[in-house]
């Protein structure tokens, strides 16, 4: 019998959702790829930077982010991403998949 490995298929389910997750994150303010990676960590959401830059970039190729420059009292500038318009419509969409997603869920697991 295959072995069942948990931690893949929880990283698994954490991937599927990062995308929505930095889309909430930036919902709520501005913000640096090191605030995000911090917001993320603090909800047990782990992620690496390797990770974070090209699912920032892709949302930025698609319209949903736009960033700026700032420069910053501690170092080099700051890349700053924002939600745009379109990222904010793309939210609202996925806050409604997602709550359609949680009682799919429930209704599966209590049936």
């Amino acid at each position: 019998m295959e072995p069942v490995n948990i931690d893949n298929i929880k990283a698994q389910m954490r991937k599927g959702i990062l995308e929505y997750c930095i889309l909430s994150i930036l919902s709520k303010g501005d913000a640096y790829a090191s605030v995000i990676i911090n917001e993320l960590k603090n909800s047990e959401m782990i992620v690496v930077e390797g990770t974070l830059y090209p699912l920032l970039t892709r949302q930025k190729n698609q319209g949903l982010l736009s960033y700026r420059w700032e420069e910053s009292t501690q170092g080099p500038p700051r890349k700053y991403y924002s939600i745009t318009e379109r990222g904010q419509s793309v939210l609202d969409e996925l806050d409604k998949v997602w709550a359609d997603l949680v009682s799919t869920i429930e209704h599966i697991r209590n049936k």
